[in-house]
């Protein structure tokens, strides 16, 4: 791993969003279970993508990359291999998307991966396994070794809401292919509405029809559906996109391109967030809720740390089984820098500062949000910092540093000596 050393200094010049790894993902996917050739434009290759792909190659599908372009024959180009073996790399998405679609091959399928992976939850899956009395094996390792086999069956299907909505994004992708209807009902409320909105539209783009009850909170999905190959692009990312816009909140001078002003990407909040965070009067205590979008919170976090007033950002027991504990991470780290950041219960209490202190060593924790959240921290500190674990922005941004770099960050490698 690289570790970083940071001077402060503005950032400034132009950047284009990354192409949104959420919506790669699922594209990826369903261009693999079309039948034909579909063109997925806009393709960035993150640590995270390739274990996708390399998990939809698995089941038969075949896919190639040039310039930025993914050209993918669905499954049923070449045979899916009777045992297979996935590497899910640190990559949540991939995992939870593809356990159900495994049971689409027949043969035995085992997931592994590394960090935080195999602490992540899989309860709700090994339950409808359980109920549906198929095989499902998880070893008691440090690092995941998840073994399944066998068919679901369509019919009715429950998950709560107030977990993952990777597991009902992995249920929506599956259950279209089914040999008859299905229901998936959400049993409380449902968070991170926005990605299950993206799976819904970019399924639609492949030809899957699914129809939302609201009222009931009823997902109806009739079964026996195809999947039809088409041309697809992949627009900017919110996610990620939220660090350069919240650069500009702490006085930085970017301009930003590639983004949707119509996206229906969760993390477009940020926008709404930080004009919060700009115009609320300080003798006013702010309120954000986290719920819906967990992975911009560590570098909301930063700019509320270094906005007159107090901030209080609720409902945040999901960070702490992301790839880090990051709300731990996010206060630890910020609080070294300087910051005035308390964690109560699954809330951050932030009293804002005028400027970071710096001249300390922080960590990644090895957590691609962390990292560059703390790059973005480094602008507003009067002295340099000292990053540990900078590779695993490569999880979902690959060329972060490098972009960093270009728009004037002053980046040198550290030895620990």
């Amino acid at each position: 791993m690289t570790n970083l050393t940071l001077a402060p200094g503005k950032i400034k010049g132009s950047v284009i969003a990354p192409p949104s790894k959420s919506m790669a993902h699922r594209a990826v996917i369903c261009a693999s279970l079309a039948q034909g050739r579909s063109i997925i434009k806009n393709i960035q290759l993150s640590d995270d993508i390739i274990a996708t792909m390399e998990g939809m190659r698995s089941f038969g599908a075949v896919i190639s990359y040039e310039n930025q372009i993914l050209t993918i024959d669905g499954v049923g180009s070449q045979p899916a291999k009777e045992v297979r073996t996935i590497d899910c790399n640190e990559s949540g998405s991939t995992l939870r998307f593809l356990i159900p679609l495994a049971t689409l091959f027949t043969g035995e399928t085992t997931f592994v991966g590394r960090g935080h992976l195999g602490k992540r939850p899989l309860e709700p899956y090994q339950e409808i396994f359980n109920q549906q009395s198929l095989p499902y094996h998880q070893k008691e390792t440090e690092e995941l070794h998840l073994t399944v086999q066998g068919a679901l069956t369509p019919g009715l299907y429950e998950m709560r809401g107030d977990i993952s909505s990777q597991f009902i994004t992995g249920l929506l992708l599956t259950l279209p292919l089914l040999k008859g209807d299905s229901i998936l009902k959400i049993t409380t409320h449902l968070e991170s509405k926005g990605y299950i909105d993206l799976t819904l539209s970019v399924l639609k783009s492949f030809g899957i029809v699914i129809e939302l009850d609201e009222t009931k909170q009823e997902f109806h999905i009739k079964g026996n559906q195809i999947y039809t190959a088409c041309s697809y692009e992949v627009e900017g990312d919110y996610s990620q996109a939220a660090f350069w816009l919240s650069a500009n909140a702490l006085g930085n001078n970017l301009s930003i391109e590639g983004l949707s002003s119509t996206s229906l990407q969760g993390d477009r909040d940020i926008l709404t967030i930080l004009e919060t965070l700009s115009n609320d009067s300080p003798e006013k205590e702010r309120v954000i809720d986290g719920a819906q979008v967990p992975d911009i919170i560590p570098v909301v976090a930063l700019v509320a740390a270094l906005t007159e007033g107090k901030t209080k950002i609720i409902n945040l027991e999901r960070l702490r089984i992301k790839e880090s504990d990051r709300l731990v991470a996010t206060q630890k780290e910020l609080a070294t820098l300087g910051a005035n950041i308390k964690i109560v219960e699954d809330t951050l209490l932030i009293t804002g500062v005028s400027n970071l202190t710096g001249g300390k060593e922080v960590w990644s924790h090895k957590d691609h949000r962390i990292a560059m959240m703390l790059a973005i921290a480094s602008t507003r500190c009067n002295e340099p910092i000292y990053i540990k674990d900078t590779d695993c922005v490569k999880k979902s941004y690959p060329n972060f540093w490098e972009v960093f770099q270009q728009l004037g960050g002053k980046v040198h490698e550290w030895s620990l000596g």
